[in-house]
């Protein structure tokens, strides 16, 4: 199993004007009352240790007197416009009992943790830096995955809800041995899955830390679905290979229970379901796709080194010449989405 390199510092692209347009059209743009680098204004902090006392590498930061009351309201009504209508009567049942920063990636987001006083239920949210990749990356998980997600820009200011879920890393170390050999086919299902619509869709770096394995009840088994969690990787490296997840040596595991599970007819036959799936968001999705596709072809979210290696390798893979014709990654991705719904429509015409 080859170790991917990922680049060690991706730029943050801004967010221009056409995605602002895009955004503001279907409620991603919302003015609040607080900004990413209003957070930067710690004075201290301590790090944050797991159960096990292990380093989580985010630090739990803590604001001067004044600072904080001003920060905890602004970081109150956030949490409203979030995940309500931004009423403020619901404020006074609100605490913020904890801010903490992420030292290690890219985007150093801040995490926000709010409970409700009167039934001590609590939820967390993020506090990013406004990235072009990573809102192409949020806006392309909420139509064609399976889950919906929610969040807010506002300038250079990007609000995101938390996902829940077992860290795939902490899932594999601790959790896959204990599983049921019923369980784990139906995890090995959803890996193939999972693989299949990153590469599609083109998100990268799906190594075991930036995805959630989340489990359900369902009767009198426990369903198992797999969910990214990040998506700063959205249309940026070269190496094609980093948008299939079953080339990252830390997901290695995952690959051998697929090989132990699944034969090839099986992993071919959920390969279809994943693209058929897909295609059908796509088909419900038309105009709102459309839209953000033609954002990304009319932005830059890459590197013409980068962008040059994909589209080859792609046409390498697929052998069509639209990928040699793109000129960006908007363009890659729109050919990859095209050559899916293409080849779904085709099927189904044909009656297979």
């Amino acid at each position: 199993m080859q170790d991917l390199k990922i680049s060690k510092k991706k730029p943050s692209y801004p967010v221009n004007e056409k995605l602002h347009e895009y955004l503001n059209e279907y409620n991603r743009n919302l003015k609040i009352s607080i900004l990413y680098e209003d957070l930067l204004r710690f004075q201290g902090s301590v790090t944050v240790y797991d159960k096990d006392d292990n380093d989580t590498l985010w630090i739990r930061v803590y604001y001067n007197e004044f600072d904080r009351a001003e920060i905890d309201l602004n970081l109150k009504k956030v949490y409203t416009q979030l995940h309500s209508d931004g009423n403020e009567k619901t404020i006074p049942f609100l605490n913020v009992d904890a801010v903490d920063y992420c030292t290690f990636g890219n985007s150093k987001p801040f995490r926000v943790k709010v409970r409700n006083i009167l039934n001590d239920n609590y939820t967390y949210f993020y506090v990013k830096k406004a990235d072009a990749s990573r809102i192409y990356g949020l806006e392309l998980e909420h139509m064609l995955s399976p889950y919906n997600l929610n969040f807010l820009v506002y300038k250079n200011t990007l609000i995101e809800e938390h996902i829940a879920g077992i860290p795939g890393d902490e899932f594999i170390q601790n959790k896959l041995s204990e599983c049921l050999p019923s369980e784990k086919s139906q995890i090995a299902k959803e890996f193939v899955k999972f693989n299949e619509r990153c590469m599609i869709r083109l998100l990268g770096d799906m190594r075991a830390y930036n995805y959630v394995i989340v489990p359900t009840h369902d009767f009198d088994h426990v369903v198992f679905k797999i969910r990214a969690i990040d998506f700063d990787q959205q249309c940026y490296e070269g190496k094609f290979n980093v948008y299939r997840p079953q080339f990252f040596k830390e997901n290695n595991k995952m690959v051998a229970l697929v090989a132990e599970k699944l034969t090839k007819d099986s992993i071919d036959q959920y390969k279809i379901e994943e693209r058929s799936t897909i295609a059908k968001r796509m088909i419900s999705y038309q105009d709102r796709i459309g839209e953000l596709l033609d954002c990304m072809t009319n932005d830059t979210i890459s590197i013409e080194k980068h962008i040059e290696m994909l589209k080859s390798k792609i046409y390498d893979y697929t052998l069509d010449l639209e990928f040699k014709r793109s000129k960006n990654m908007g363009e890659i991705l729109k050919n990859a989405l095209d050559f899916v719904k293409r080849n779904y429509q085709d099927v189904n015409t044909k009656g297979y």
